[in-house]
């Protein structure tokens, strides 16, 4: 399982400074993403400020919306349940470990933990902090 965290998997959607990165990486290495509650609605409320930061339009933001889904019942994206608990307490047992020599967020806690109790056999961000985390939990990870 190959678990993207948001700011990997908005590059895919809505055009930004990781897009083409992240567009050659999984063209050359063809997987399907894990996809969980957790993404989505991260994914989706990211698409929704970007619209109100004027970043993107109303049709494109409807656009990215629609790619979401269309990658969903394609099968690029694989729908994904959390254990919650499991997750806030991986969450909690990294932001001890790591969060004062990191300086991760809460938000990439949950990103790092959710991958790990999943087993992620592969973690792709965008986000050096997170890729920092990510490594320092055991991931493999990559930064795009």
């Amino acid at each position: 399982m190959i678990y993207a965290d948001t700011s990997f998997l908005f590059s895919l959607i809505l055009h930004d400074a990781n897009t083409v990165a992240a567009v050659t990486y999984l063209k050359s290495h063809a997987t399907a993403l894990a996809f969980t509650p957790w993404q989505r609605c991260e994914l989706r409320n990211a698409i929704r400020l970007a619209l109100w930061r004027r970043n993107c339009d109303a049709a494109t933001a409807k656009r990215a919306l629609d790619k979401m889904a269309a990658d969903l019942a394609t099968g690029n994206l694989i729908e994904t349940p959390l254990v919650w608990p499991d997750v806030l307490q991986v969450a909690d047992e990294l932001g001890e470990k790591h969060t004062a020599a990191l300086g991760v967020r809460s938000l990439d806690l949950l990103h790092v933990a959710a991958a790990v109790t999943l087993g992620a056999k592969k973690f792709l961000t965008c986000d050096a902090r997170q890729l920092a985390l990510a490594r320092a939990a055991g991931l493999r990870a990559e930064e795009i």
